[in-house]
């Protein structure tokens, strides 16, 4: 026994010192972080499907964006099942509207492109593709698509960025086929010969992820950035992690690959209900988000210091002020856009 016992003593301080590890960490990763960034641009991802399923008109609501809020920075989806509908057949005609409205107002867009693009269910597969039910033929539309895309909008100024795939790596999240590392890279391979002249954003989940994968890979990344979330089985949870824990994360990743455009490409500023959030009340929507919530969160984001914040959930702001007669939500986002950098002024955004 007396011969064991060294080892268990080893192994036991090993242990302690592990823990004690981890709880310095999560004691720093809980400070405030430091002070807010003040010339960090904001943005949003707009989706036309969400603004339709919210039952609005998504052009009212998109020009509401623009125009009444300010905005000048957007992340677009192109939702291959909503443009190919049939094979061959292309109806590219709500992407060109919102970029053409974009360029009106010089804003900047990155457009998202492949089969796993912003919104539930995350992967947006024409049924004619689905009903082949062959990967190597899906794969082989994809890019084909994809191709499509990148042809008819790389000479669009407004466009700066494209977003190949969104979260490809969060495979457990979704209604996805399964995820093949290795034709992530053919795409984004693909994206760039047929334009070498933008950078290519990659994506991954602030929370759940280490970065790296997605990183390593695109010119930019781009983090997503929760708070308060609904999860089956817990009910409502907040993350435990303040502003420091991305810091951290950006540090680690920045050693270990040669990325070095950081920005959070989907902040949360709608509610994560416990099922479709236009079916719960809005005493349920505002546990997870308000217009108090939304203000902190802006500053939380603005603490980790990256350039670039793209907010998640305009369509929502415009849902509750025009179907619930709720305006705080919209009028706070207006005054935070109207003083970040970036955006339209309120003299400018009155005058249209």
């Amino acid at each position: 026994m007396w011969r064991i016992w060294p080892i268990v003593k080893i192994f036991g301080m090993f242990l302690l010192a592990v823990v004690f590890l981890v709880a310095l960490l999560f004691a720093y990763f809980n400070l405030p972080g430091p002070e807010p960034r003040e010339d960090v641009e904001l943005g949003v991802t707009f989706s036309y499907r969400y603004a339709e399923n919210l039952g609005l008109d998504w052009k009212e609501t998109y020009t509401a964006i623009l125009d009444d809020i300010g905005v000048r920075k957007l992340r677009i989806p192109v939702y291959w099942d909503g443009v190919e509908t049939e094979k061959g057949a292309y109806d590219f005609s709500a992407i060109d509207w919102q970029l053409e409205e974009a360029k009106k107002r010089d804003a900047e867009v990155i457009l998202s492109i492949g089969q796993r693009v912003p919104r539930w269910p995350e992967c947006h597969i024409p049924a004619w593709v689905e009903d082949n039910g062959d990967e190597t033929y899906r794969e082989t539309r994809l890019l084909s698509f994809m191709e499509k895309t990148v042809e008819r909008y790389r000479d669009n100024s407004e466009i700066t960025t494209w977003q190949v795939e969104n979260e490809p790596f969060l495979v457990f999240f979704g209604e996805c086929p399964q995820f093949r590392r290795g034709f992530l890279d053919e795409e984004i391979a693909f994206v760039r010969k047929l334009d070498p002249s933008r950078p290519i954003l990659l994506t991954d989940s602030g929370e759940l992820s280490t970065w790296y994968p997605a990183a390593k890979r695109g010119d930019m990344f781009g983090t997503t950035m929760y708070r308060k979330i609904h999860k089956p089985g817990i009910g409502y949870y907040t993350y435990p992690i303040g502003p420091n824990f991305f810091r951290f994360k950006e540090k680690i990743v920045r050693l270990l690959t040669n990325q070095e455009r950081f920005i959070v490409i989907e902040l949360q500023a709608e509610p994560w209900a416990n099922g479709w959030v236009g079916d719960a009340s809005l005493q349920e929507q505002f546990r997870t988000m308000d217009e108090h919530q939304l203000r902190d969160i802006v500053t939380y984001a603005k603490r980790v210091r990256f350039p670039e914040v793209y907010l998640w959930g305009a369509e929502w702001w415009y849902w509750l002020k025009e179907k619930k007669d709720y305006p705080a939500v919209w009028e706070t986002a207006r005054e935070i856009f109207r003083g970040s950098r970036g955006s339209a002024t309120a003299e400018t955004a009155d005058n249209r």
